[in-house]
C-alpha cells in the first residue's frame, strides 16, 4: 500500500532508504538459530471493543507460521495477526488482508483502517509531527461482521527467511502468491474454518497480490479454496497503465482524470464537483485525447491547438508548458509544475498534500509530502501494539517498507520475459469460474500511485464479467482511510460488501 515513494506496487521499492535491513539478513541473535531448531512464536491476548456499534469480545493472536521446503527444512517464518470473535463460530466470515510494496507490512491497513486500534493523525494534508502519537479505539474495525487475519509475507513486518533460504524462491509475483495461499490454507486448517465464507483483500501491490493469490487458491490447483469476495483498495493490476516508458501513451490517458480532480482541489481548475469533473475527464481522455495521442507527430494545426486548450483546462497547466511537453505530462512533472507559482509541490500517494523542495527550479519533487507526512506515526503504532500490547518478542525491526523490491521477480508463469505485468485476467477467470464471487474496488480520487481510472481500465477488459464488480470512491488518496470521513465510508462499504455475500 504504499511507499513514500510507493507503498504500492509501483516502484515503491526504489525509494526505500538503503539503511533498511533486508529480511534475509536477520539480526545477530536470529543468526544463531538453525532451521531445524526454529521454534515459532505465538501470543494470544483476550480483548474487547465496540465495532460497528456492537460490543465484541475477541482473541488477538500474533504468531509465526513456519513454511518448510520440499526436504522439510524450515525456510520462512510468516507472521500473521488475527482477530477472532469469541465465542468462536466456524461459519463466520473470515477476511485475509495484506498490504503492498512489494515490501510493505500490514501496518497501514491494520493501524489505519480495519484493526481494533488505529493511530490518530491529521488526515487533511498536515504531517504527523513528532511522538507520542495517539493510539485509539477504532470503531470502524470490521470485527462485527468478520474475523480478520493480517498477513505479512517474508521481507515485510516481522516476517523473514530462515537459514540459507534463497530469496528468489519467495520474492516474486508467483512465488509470493503461492506462499500466501499456503499460509491461508494453514490458517483455515489450524482454526477449523474451511467452511467459513472467505474474503481476500489488499492495498496497492496488495491488490496485485490479491489477484495472484486468488489464482493460486482457485484457478491453478485441484485443492480449491473458493472465495466469496475480493477487496481491492487502491488497485494496480495492469502495469502498462502506470508506465511512464517513452512511447507508452496509455499512462497519459489513465492519469488525466487524476490530474483534473487534483487541479480542481488546488484551485487550478473549475467544475461543479470532483465527481462531475472526473467523469468529464474520463470521457475526454478516452475520446479526443486518446485519438490525438495516437496520431503522434501527425497531430498539427487547429486540431492540436484544440487539444492543448482542453488539456490546459483539465490539468491547470499552461498551454506553453503543455506544448513544451508535447501534450504529454508525466505525473512526476505534474507534481512539481501544478503549484510551482506558489513554491509548492504536491504528493504522489495523496495529491492533496503539499510540500516545499530545496528550491523551485527542478522538474520533479525532492520527496513525496504525502508519505513523509505520515510514516513515523504508523511505525510507532505497530511496534507499540505488537510488542507491548500483544506481547510479540523479537529483536527484528518491523519492516513498514522493506528493502526487497529490487529483488522482486515480476514475471508470471508462461509469459515472455519482456511482457508487462497484468494480473487482471486472473480476476476474470475467478469470476467466470465462481458464480458466488464478487469484487469490490475502492479508489481515492487523489491517488497517483494507483490512479482510479487505471483501475477502471484494467477491470473493463475482455473476459472480465462486469456484473459482480462494484466501485467506491473517496475524497483522499492512496490511503484514503487517513481522512476520518473516508475511513468510516470505506469501513461501511466493506461491511456492506461482506454482509451481501
Amino acid at each position: 500500500m504504499k511507499t513514500g515513494l510507493s507503498l504500492i506496487a509501483l516502484a515503491l521499492a526504489a525509494a526505500v532508504p538503503a539503511a533498511l535491513h533486508a529480511q534475509d539478513k536477520p539480526p545477530e541473535k536470529a543468526k544463531a538459530e538453525t532451521p531445524a531448531a526454529y521454534e515459532p512464536q505465538v501470543r494470544t491476548t483476550k480483548l474487547s471493543g465496540t465495532f460497528g456499534g456492537q460490543r465484541i469480545n475477541y482473541a488477538a493472536t500474533i504468531g509465526e507460521t513456519v513454511i518448510k521446503n520440499k526436504e522439510g527444512v524450515p525456510e520462512v517464518a510468516v507472521v500473521t495477526t488475527s482477530y477472532v470473535k469469541e465465542p468462536r463460530d466456524p461459519n463466520r466470515p473470515v477476511t485475509f488482508l495484506f498490504n503492498g510494496g512489494p515490501g510493505s507490512g500490514t501496518v497501514w491497513l491494520m493501524m489505519g483502517a480495519f484493526g481494533p486500534k488505529r493511530v490518530a493523525i491529521p488526515g487533511n494534508g498536515t504531517d504527523d509531527g513528532a511522538p507520542p502519537y495517539p493510539i485509539v479505539d477504532n470503531p470502524d474495525a470490521l470485527l462485527d461482521v468478520t474475523d480478520i487475519v493480517f498477513i505479512d509475507p517474508p521481507g515485510t513486518g516481522f516476517s523473514h527467511l530462515i537459514g540459507k533460504a534463497d530469496p528468489k524462491d519467495y520474492y516474486g509475483v508467483t512465488q509470493d502468491a503461492k506462499l500466501v495461499a499456503e499460509v491461508i490454507r494453514r490458517w483455515l486448517n489450524d482454526n477449523g474454518r474451511w467452511n467459513s465464507p472467505k474474503f481476500l483483500g489488499g492495498e496497492s501491490y496488495g491488490t496485485t497480490r490479491s489477484a495472484a493469490v486468488a489464482n493460486q487458491l482457485m484457478n491453478v490447483t485441484y485443492n480449491d479454496v473458493a472465495l466469496n469476495g475480493i477487496i481491492l483498495i487502491s488497485t494496480v493490476l495492469d502495469f502498462a497503465a502506470g508506465s511512464d516508458a517513452p512511447g507508452n501513451e496509455l499512462s497519459y490517458i489513465t492519469n488525466l482524470p487524476s490530474m483534473a480532480v487534483t487541479a480542481l482541489y488546488h484551485g487550478k481548475a473549475s467544475a461543479a464537483s470532483p465527481e462531475a469533473f472526473a467523469e468529464e475527464a474520463r470521457q475526454w481522455a478516452l475520446g479526443p485525447y486518446a485519438a490525438a495521442l495516437l496520431k503522434g507527430q501527425k497531430l498539427q494545426g487547429e486540431e492540436r491547438a484544440a487539444i492543448r486548450r482542453e488539456l490546459a483546462r483539465f490539468t491547470g497547466l499552461s498551454e506553453t508548458y503543455l506544448e513544451s511537453a508535447d501534450l504529454r505530462v508525466t505525473p512526476g512533472r505534474f507534481y512539481k509544475e501544478l503549484l510551482r507559482d506558489r513554491g509548492q509541490t504536491i504528493g504522489r500517494l495523496d495529491s492533496r498534500y503539499t510540500g516545499r523542495d530545496y528550491d523551485n527550479a527542478g522538474e520533479s519533487p525532492d520527496n513525496d509530502p504525502s508519505f513523509y507526512g505520515i510514516d513515523a506515526s504508523y511505525t510507532a503504532a505497530i511496534n507499540t501494539w505488537s510488542r507491548e500490547t500483544l506481547g510479540f518478542r523479537t529483536d527484528r525491526e518491523y519492516q513498514s517498507i522493506g528493502a526487497i523490491g529490487g529483488q522482486w521477480d515480476w514475471r508470471i508463469g508462461g509469459r515472455d520475459d519482456n511482457a508487462y505485468l497484468n494480473v487482471a485476467p486472473y480476476i476474470g477467470q475467478a469470476l467466470r469460474e465462481n458464480s458466488g464471487l464478487k469484487v469490490l474496488v475502492a479508489q481515492g480520487y487523489y491517488d497517483f500511485a494507483t490512479p482510479f481510472f487505471a483501475a477502471e481500465y484494467a477491470l473493463s477488459r475482455t473476459g472480465i464479467p462486469q456484473d459482480r464488480i462494484s466501485y467506491t470512491y473517496y475524497g483522499a488518496g492512496h490511503m484514503m482511510y487517513i481522512r476520518d470521513e473516508d475511513r468510516h465510508k470505506l469501513s461501511e462499504d466493506v461491511r456492506g460488501f461482506i454482509r451481501a455475500r
